[in-house]
């Protein structure tokens, strides 16, 4: 891929994750979880926050909603069990899903629901295809995929939830993710209510997000590692938000790796951003200079993802951080702890 240093190799965004240190319930309140200050590796909890910006800084969330998206039927020829997980709309009406067992799943095999059916399209590629559903009221997909579906919690959680909003921000709107985007799990009303009272405004921006977001690496030279694309929308308020707190000489304070790519998709190249209602593939690695982030609130990812890779791109320190909140006991990925780091070094 154009733009990322060749040299770097998955092995540099590797690091040794125990398993006892990954998240099997989610703290409440949701506020109580902890927070790193990476600017000198001090202890905090995510309730203090606001503490850590500025007057005239924007905090930028993404607003989507996680979709009730993991569907269990049966193949109406063998009666066999079928699950499928419904990743995002195509053009043509049809959907791109994630499929289990894929490897008998032919074109023209049919899936019964309750209430609804499916059909396979074409041949399954690596774990995917492209499905077309029909309900039998004619309801509108998303209705039923509400109410007949189950969250996709990711596959390391092993835990409960007692209320599935648990997987869902406080800013949750528009539904279309595959995962939340969690580092706004960790946001309250009190929170909310602190950082305005502190003079730190907030915007919205929506990246639909997909299971690459969270993949691994699987080439040996990040170069190598294709990108999907992942629909995004900046829209003109995010862009005037954007726009005032460079006036106020504010930071823009992104929250989360799915914010970062979809501000920095948007810039302009002055700082600000433009409106886009589009898709990215950004791929962001060490030796990006970001256009519009000047902070980054975010989880602590699965080891050798892409994700760690942005991390790295905005904090060379990244490895101490990871090893520092390893040994203090921080909770690792989506249900975990959190850290707070600048892209660049210090305010003026």
């Amino acid at each position: 891929m154009s733009g990322i240093d060749p040299t770097l190799r998955r092995e540099q965004f590797e690091y040794d994750l125990p398993p006892s240190a990954i998240a099997q319930a989610a703290v409440e309140p949701r506020d109580a979880a902890r927070l790193l200050d990476t600017r000198d590796l001090t202890d905090h909890l995510f309730s203090e926050l606001p503490q850590l910006l500025q007057p005239g800084d924007l905090l930028v969330v993404n607003e989507t909603r996680v979709r009730r998206a993991r569907l269990t039927g049966r193949r109406v020829d063998t009666g066999g069990s079928v699950e499928l997980l419904v990743l995002d709309a195509r053009g043509d009406g049809s959907w791109q899903c994630l499929c289990r067992p894929a490897r008998r799943l032919r074109p023209g095999v049919e899936i019964a629901f309750d209430g609804m059916a499916a059909e396979i399209l074409e041949r399954p590629v690596a774990g995917r295809v492209p499905v077309r559903f029909t309900t039998s009221d004619q309801a509108p997909l998303e209705a039923w995929f509400q109410r007949t579906g189950e969250l996709p919690l990711p596959p390391y959680f092993h835990g409960a939830l007692d209320d599935p909003e648990r997987y869902q921000t406080v800013f949750a709107q528009p539904v279309g993710s595959a995962a939340a985007p969690t580092a706004g799990l960790h946001f309250t009303p009190r929170v909310v209510t602190a950082l305005q009272d502190r003079g730190v405004a907030i915007a919205r921006v929506e990246l639909r997000v997909g299971l690459d977001t969270f993949r691994p690496v699987s080439t040996e030279r990040l170069a190598d590692h294709v990108m999907h694309t992942e629909q995004i929308k900046v829209g003109p308020d995010t862009v005037e938000a954007v726009r005032l707190a460079r006036q106020r000489r504010g930071w823009v304070i992104a929250v989360g790796t799915t914010v970062t790519r979809a501000l920095e998709t948007a810039a302009t190249g002055d700082g600000n951003v433009r409106a886009v209602d589009g898709a990215t593939d950004l791929f962001i690695t060490p030796g990006y200079r970001f256009g519009v982030v000047d902070g980054l609130v975010t989880n602590f990812h699965v080891p050798g993802s892409t994700l760690v890779a942005l991390v790295a791109a905005a904090l060379d320190r990244w490895r101490e951080a990871y090893e520092t909140a390893l040994a203090r006991g921080y909770r690792f990925l989506s249900f975990g702890d959190a850290m707070y780091l600048e892209t660049r070094g210090g305010r003026d």
